[in-house]
This record gives C-alpha cells, structure tokens and sequence, in this order.
C-alpha cells in the first residue's frame, strides 16, 4: 500500500517519516489510510500528529478527513507522546524557602501540578526540578516524596540524594514528617477534633476519594483558629497522608472546604479552588540528623477570602 519508509533527521529535529500513498490506498479519507500505514501506532496518536501539524500531504497540513488520490507523498513527523517529555527539564520559576544538599523545600503555589500524568504531561514542578538540579534526573520521581493537590498552595520536600530520598520515605511511613494545613470551611465546625475514617476510591465516582469501608486508614486532627459566621478558619495536621485527605474528612462531617469544586458544598463559590494552604512543615534533616522546620504565609487569593470573611463582606 506505500512505498518502504524512509526515516530522515537533523540534528536536534525530530524524526520523519516518508510515505508514498499507492494506488490502493486512493479513495481513503488521511486518518483512515494513516490508520492502515501505521498500524503500531495508536489512532489518537496519529490524530494529535494530524492536529499538530505534524503531516503534511505533498508539503501541505491536511486534515484527518482530506480524500486520498493515490501518488501523494505523506510526511509524518514522529513528534514525542506527552508522556515521552514527561521527565525533560523546563525552566518554570520555583519558590524555594530552603535548599541544602540533601534536600529541597518548596512552596508550591495552586494551580502547579506535582508530577506527570494523563492531561499534565508537562510544566509540572517535577519538570521545573528537573531544570532547576539536572541530578535530580537520576533518582525517582526526581526526588518528590509526597505531594498535594494541584490547587492546594503550600510546602513540600524533595530529596536531592538516594540516601535523603531513603530517610524522607522512612519518616513519611513512620508519620513522624509534620504537616500542618489552613483551611477555610464551612459552617460551624466544633472548636478542635478528629476525623479518624478510611479513605478510598468513590465506589462509582472512580476521579473522586470517598469515606469508604476497606479503605485505607486516615487521620485528620482539626482546630478552629477563628469564626468567620458561616465560615471558620481551620487548623490541620495529618497523621496519615491519603489522597484528598482533609478535603475528603472535612466533608465527611458536613464542613465542606470553601471553594473545592469536587467535594465542596453547592452553590456559589468563594474562591475559584479548594482553599487549601500547606503551611507548617517539619522533620528531621536526612543529613544532620536534628529536626528541622519550615513555614508558608498563605497566598494572596487565601488571604484576600480571609480578609472578605472577617470583614463579613
């Protein structure tokens, strides 16, 4: 159906790869006889190449439904799958409170995904790591040994060395590494407590976390720092570290987390993310052996709704 494949490169380009459509191909919309041409590779694959710009038919973009005669000459560049760039340096600015070399510590600010995956391939801070301790590339998930959500702001840790990645896991799975959170809720929260409930994946909703029975233990331990009429502002320190924790625990007992659009309370939102601040941090250096700690003043948007409430506007 096409002419043997001829692959051509400069330096520093991508891959290309040439076809030359044969007359039994003619009559077939692009995707379909790309489909037939590339059979190893994956249609949404070759839709995205198509999208990008990334083949041209006899020197020009087509599009996936363009009729095929026969005698054209396909040009498909073979740009990276997202998730090939995943792990590439990118020069994304870091707000870093302290650096030494056995660790990193961050404040992280909401909306900046931690680590690659499906939808965020790229300009996560795994990425800005990366560019800015090229090392960093040698040890896994570039030394990250925990995270937070992608709208939650606040610290983390990362470790620069195998031996302090080691340690900073040991201390994570120990529960000895101190994190504490400010949280704006909803109505009115008792004055301190616990939530102490499993978590686990929502039996039908699969992107959500969910008080579940067989789930994995979870901690929470809450205080009210000030009351704000149908708000509070909390206090969080966790004991355990599962996925969504506290704006799953929170929920759990009706004191939903302003502005979290998954397990928030209905109608109309205070801020435009769950607000959600790492802000205390705290544990014993891998190097030196003495406790350490670290502190995150909330971001400007936290502080604004803060302001808002204790205003009563």
């Amino acid at each position: 159906m096409a002419k043997p494949a001829n692959y051509t490169s400069e330096e520093g380009s991508f891959p290309t790869l040439v076809l030359e459509v044969l007359p039994a191909l003619a009559g077939l919309r692009l995707d379909q006889a790309l489909a037939r041409l590339l059979p190893r590779e994956s249609r949404s694959r070759l839709a995205r190449l198509v999208d990008e710009g990334a083949v041209l038919v006899d020197g020009e973009r087509a599009r996936p439904r363009d009729r095929l005669h026969g005698g054209e000459r396909i040009d498909v560049t073979l740009l990276p799958r997202p998730e090939e760039a995943a792990f590439r340096p990118e020069e994304i600015a870091l707000d870093v409170v302290h650096e030494d070399g056995d660790v990193l510590v961050v404040a992280k600010p909401a909306g900046l995904v931690v680590h690659p995956g499906s939808g965020n391939w790229a300009g996560t801070m795994l990425n800005a790591l990366l560019h800015r301790v090229p090392a960093l590339k040698t040890l896994p998930r570039a030394g990250i040994v925990h995270r937070l959500d992608k709208e939650t702001s606040g610290l983390l840790v990362v470790a620069k060395n195998e031996a302090a990645m080691q340690d900073l896991v040991r201390q994570l799975q120990a529960r000895t590494v101190k994190r504490t959170y400010l949280a704006i809720v909803r109505g009115a929260v008792p004055d301190a407590g616990t939530v102490e409930a499993p978590i686990g994946r929502h039996p039908t909703q699969r992107t959500r976390m969910a008080v579940v029975p067989g789930g994995k233990p979870a901690i929470t331990h809450y205080r009210v720092r000030e009351r704000f009429g149908a708000h509070a502002l909390v206090e969080c320190d966790l004991e355990t570290g599962r996925t969504h924790q506290i704006r799953v625990h929170l929920a759990s007992i009706g004191h939903p987390l302003e502005g979290d659009p998954v397990y928030g309370a209905r109608g109309a939102r205070r801020l435009p993310r769950q607000a959600l601040h790492a802000w205390k941090l705290a544990f014993v250096h891998p190097g030196t052996g003495k406790k350490v700690h670290f502190t995150a003043p909330p971001p400007a948007d936290f502080e604004a709704l803060v302001a808002e409430l204790r205003s009563g506007t």
